[in-house]
């Protein structure tokens, strides 16, 4: 599956639109992650618990929208996007989004 922050794929020509995919993700660290990130921060700078908890949540985000577009016959994904929002303490939804579109054969 080919996806793109661009809304053009070059070398191949959109036949159709199919409409916007998403994958939605809600993710809060468990009591470990909680404690080592905490301790990490008291250092400054990345804290690399938290870090890799994020690129979890947005890789299996990342795997829904495609699954998404592949459950409606779609080749490609144009203008993908992350979002994310805390929407309670230590929980936060994680969303990737773009238009699955079909190419020209």
């Amino acid at each position: 599956m080919i996806v793109t922050t661009g809304l053009t794929i070059v070398g191949s020509e959109i036949a159709q639109v199919m409409g916007v995919v998403r994958g939605v993700v809600v993710r809060s660290p468990n009591i470990g992650q909680s404690f080592l990130g905490s301790l990490q921060s008291l250092g400054g700078g990345n804290i690399e618990t938290f870090a890799q908890i994020c690129d979890e949540a947005r890789q299996h985000a990342y795997d829904r929208m495609v699954q998404h577009a592949q459950q409606m016959g779609a080749d490609a994904i144009i203008g993908m996007r992350y979002d994310a929002t805390e929407f309670a303490q230590s929980m936060t939804e994680v969303l990737a989004y773009g238009t699955a579109v079909k190419l020209r054969s």
